[in-house]
């Protein structure tokens, strides 16, 4: 039996669910969401709730069934609170500015690099080593952060690189002479 399924999605006053089908759209002051859920789940709205059950027993539709309860419940929560992943940028001279729709960093190489910022991402530069990207999708925010970070990683030798917050580098020892 699934732990995470078997409890229901609270609504928070300010958000609004929609079911059509195997269709749910969540609306909030962050946006609007919306999930296909797959034929091995309902999905009831009760009392300002969403409860998900499965419709069979097998070990594949549990699965799906804790998936889908877990993914309306970021629906929900990006709508309302909205999700955000803040990154450092270490290095000398690493440095990052939003100018009009793209992200420009400079991080060690020869030329500035320039991220387009997509829709319904906001990113932010509160310094000139902070980068905060936020939106109401949380696998969007997520993968936006990645790509960024992919573009210079944290290196273990020196440290340098783009970091999310918090995040531990194990630092390797340099060559002993």
């Amino acid at each position: 039996m699934s732990r995470v399924g078997k409890h229901p999605v609270t609504i928070p006053t300010g958000v609004d669910a929609a079911l059509n089908g195997q269709a749910v759209t969540v609306k909030g002051k962050l946006g609007q969401l919306s999930l296909d859920v797959r034929n091995d789940v309902s999905i009831e709205q009760k009392d300002g709730t969403l409860v998900v059950q499965p419709t069979n027993q097998d070990r594949y539709t549990l699965a799906q069934w804790a998936t889908t309860r877990a993914l309306l419940a970021s629906m929900v929560k990006g709508v309302s609170e909205g999700f955000k992943k803040e990154m450092e940028l270490r290095g000398v001279g690493y440095k990052a500015a939003v100018q009009g729709k793209d992200l420009v960093m400079s991080l060690g190489f020869s030329h500035e690099i320039r991220f387009p910022i997509p829709e319904n991402i906001t990113i932010q530069t509160p310094t000139a080593t902070e980068v905060v990207v936020t939106g109401a999708d949380k696998q969007r925010v997520g993968q936006v952060a990645a790509n960024i970070r992919s573009y210079r990683p944290p290196e273990p030798y020196k440290g340098k690189g783009i970091r999310y917050k918090g995040e531990f580098i194990a630092m390797k020892e340099g060559k002993k002479k």
